[in-house]
């Protein structure tokens, strides 16, 4: 597939090497697991296919090999200039990272059979769960006093957290994931992109005049936390209005308003935190792509 996005080959051979991964985290854990030569070249053949994928549908990104074969460089072309500063640092976006397969598999594996939308459900099944994790998806949520009143925490929450899962594991058989780079403007992907089961797209990116390129489909859209204080002209997006929006940061109360009052019909939920402290924020230049591929 041409417009396989970043990682997306890794979570197609996930359950293939999903054991491999298993020995792994021995390993880590005692020093004492071995992992047999068999299972080496698997885990190579799997970062070769990675470089090759990459190599014939990255738009000139390269996938350089890393210090094992876990590891992975994803270096732009020479030509690349920079745009993005780290929020906390203030430096430019650097013209390479480094990419761990197998932590990537390994994640991968745990979550695609099961929920990626935070529920009621889940919170009332951890121990504490309102008082020691529902607070902090609230914008401001330090100052509920850890949902010691459950009922307020509740009303905060309960325009974007279903009872149960409203998705099920494997839904969808094919999914494409579409960033916002221009440099999709030098593709024909349309047509591909809108044969896929499900599409996932990012923030506020258009579709309107750019069918040609990325695809008229949107079956979901992840926002961050910019993105989800517009919420109102994101849902706009989507003409149909039955986009899910998949917010990845906390609910707020400019938020709910705008679902109440404008309305907005769109189903919108919280992303699953898991996901968020694994690696959706771990490398800043990365973040979105990953959480859809996750999603």
């Amino acid at each position: 597939m041409r417009i396989l996005p970043l990682g997306l080959v890794v979570a197609l051979t996930a359950g293939i090497y999903a054991i491999f991964i298993y020995f792994f985290g021995l390993s880590a854990l005692n020093g004492k697991v071995r992992v047999s030569d068999e299972d080496v070249s698997a885990l190579f053949a799997l970062q070769a296919g990675f470089q090759k994928c990459m190599s014939a549908n990255g738009l000139g990104l390269q996938a350089l090999t890393g210090k094992d074969y876990c590891q992975v460089t994803i270096k732009f072309p020479s030509d690349t200039l920079p745009m993005w500063r780290d929020p906390k640092s203030g430096e430019l976006e650097g013209l390479s990272f480094d990419f761990n397969l197998c932590e990537a598999v390994a994640t991968w594996e745990q979550v695609r059979n099961s929920t990626t939308i935070l529920t009621k459900e889940f919170i009332d099944a951890l121990p504490n769960g309102w008082e020691e994790y529902a607070w902090r998806r609230i914008n401001k949520g330090v100052l509920l006093n850890q949902c010691k009143n459950k009922t307020l925490c509740m009303e905060k929450l309960a325009l974007v957290l279903p009872e149960t899962p409203p998705l099920v594991p494997r839904q969808y058989g094919r999914c494409a994931v579409i960033g916002n780079s221009g440099d999709l403007l030098k593709t024909n992907f349309g047509e591909e992109i809108d044969n896929y089961d499900a599409v996932i797209r990012e923030n506020g990116a258009p579709v309107q005049n750019y069918t040609k390129y990325v695809g008229k489909k949107c079956t979901f859209r992840l926002l961050n936390r910019g993105s989800a204080k517009a919420l109102d002209k994101v849902a706009e997006l989507d003409e149909t209005g039955r986009e899910v929006l998949i917010i990845k940061t906390t609910v707020h109360d400019i938020m709910s308003k705008m679902i109440r009052e404008v309305p907005i019909h769109n189903p919108v939920y919280l992303m699953f935190g898991h996901l968020l402290r694994f690696s959706c924020k771990r490398h800043w230049a990365q973040g979105p792509g990953i959480c859809s591929i996750y999603l």
